[in-house]
């Protein structure tokens, strides 16, 4: 993304265009469209189809999955490829198969929600703590001798809450052995979103404990609608779509090469750069917090402060008693794209349940912007944007007669701001 200067008019301001919504959605990465390129033109295949061409066509898709299951240590026969992580967690609570209960946290992506509210067999929501963070204890106590799903996300996309999940899948572990020595049937298995998370952390699911497993390649810079879902042999999947048999008979319907040809070059790009870009990444994550709260001490900065309990490139910022619309309209105009949240809620204008899960106040949940840095964030795109945010917050604050002098509206002298 290529940043550019202009002039606002009538303010005689340079404008630069600044995005900071890589939550929503990720850039592909130059790598990942060469990668896809033949696969729209001379590799067109079908690679179902029995000739050369077509076989050369489907060992490219062999190839991609053997390099998306190295990355995530697993083995290729693992992996099935999905439209996205949304059809992907669809997949994983329908292995819990008619009559499952559930067990999810509060604070999940719309689609996992939405899956817990249509299972069968009911659904337990635990509770996260105002951090975001939802506590191994609590799953375990809402785990019924019925629940045969715990899904809960590997880091959450709104507030950046890094979440317990090798905690969790010792609990869940825990209930397999208590079933089996008690002769119990009924399967119990973890599964975890780590779609947020895989551009900036480690993801393997050996280490993590998990038995399924979601990855969209749109959060890594690579393209949309493409995503992964990996279970273990102890799991067995039940298909969406029925037809040709394709996927192992899980996901019919003929593949999309190119995109998982991309999705295989983004997971390695992932990996490769991981470790250095979240370094880079957390430093201007850091200067941004560090700027905005120091010129409005009485925001609040939403999510854990631990450092390694959050996503590096992730602010969540609150401005209470003003509307974060009006100052995501306010920022477009000089420039600066940034999100209020889940970008599924936000075009629905509805208000954060990950806020109302944490106990944030109304007028905090309203006042939210979601700040996430990318790849092509400079540190001249933060000073930009810090600039706009200052000029829009207070502009916003004088139209509604909203003093902004911190020692009247909070005795906090922090300068990094407050959880909610």
């Amino acid at each position: 993304m290529t940043n550019h200067s202009e002039q606002v008019a009538g303010q005689g301001r340079a404008c630069r265009s600044v995005y900071l919504d890589y939550a929503a959605a990720t850039p592909m990465d130059p790598e990942v469209v060469a990668a896809m390129l033949p696969y729209f033109s001379e590799k067109f295949e079908n690679p179902s189809a029995p000739y050369a061409a077509a076989r050369a066509v489907r060992a490219d898709v062999d190839a991609a999955r053997a390099a998306v299951a190295h990355a995530i240590g697993a083995r290729p026969g693992n992996v099935t490829f999905t439209a996205g992580a949304t059809e992907a967690n669809n997949l994983a609570f329908a292995a819990a198969g008619d009559g499952a209960h559930v067990v999810v946290d509060a604070a999940e992506h719309e689609s996992v929600l939405a899956c817990a509210a249509a299972a069968g067999g009911g659904c337990s929501i635990v509770g996260v703590g105002p951090d975001g963070r939802v506590r191994a204890a609590d799953v375990a106590a809402a785990i019924t001798p019925a629940t045969r799903l715990v899904s809960v996300e590997l880091a959450n996309g709104e507030v950046g809450a890094v979440q317990p999940v090798r905690e969790i899948a010792c609990v869940v572990a825990a209930e397999r052995e208590r079933r089996l020595a008690a002769g119990e049937t009924v399967p119990i298995w973890l599964h975890t979103d780590a779609s947020q998370a895989a551009g900036a952390l480690a993801v393997n699911v050996g280490t993590l404990g998990c038995d399924l497993l979601t990855i969209s390649a749109a959060k890594i810079y690579g393209p949309k609608q493409v995503g992964l879902l990996w279970a273990s042999d102890d799991v067995a999947l039940r298909p969406l779509v029925l037809g040709g048999g394709q996927e192992g008979g899980v996901r019919s319907g003929t593949e999309n090469v190119a995109g998982v040809v991309g999705f295989a070059k983004a997971l390695e790009l992932a990996g490769a750069r991981r470790q250095a870009e979240a370094r880079r990444l957390a430093g201007l994550r850091d200067r941004l917090q560090r700027a905005v709260c120091g010129e409005f001490g009485w925001a609040v900065v939403s999510g854990p402060r631990a450092a390694k309990l959050r996503l590096p490139g992730l602010l969540h910022v609150s401005f209470p008693g003003l509307e974060a619309r009006r100052l995501v309209i306010a920022l477009e105009r000089e420039g600066v794209s940034v999100g209020t949240g889940s970008a599924c809620a936000a075009s629905k204008m509805r208000s954060s349940h990950v806020l109302a899960a944490m106990g944030a106040p109304a007028e905090v949940a309203a006042g939210s912007l979601r700040l996430t840095l990318g790849r092509q964030t400079t540190e001249a795109d933060v000073d930009y944007a810090v600039a706009a945010i200052v000029r829009a917050v207070r502009a916003e604050a004088a139209r509604v007669g909203l003093v902004t002098c911190q020692s009247d509206l909070t005795d906090s002298d922090d300068p990094k701001g407050g959880d909610a």
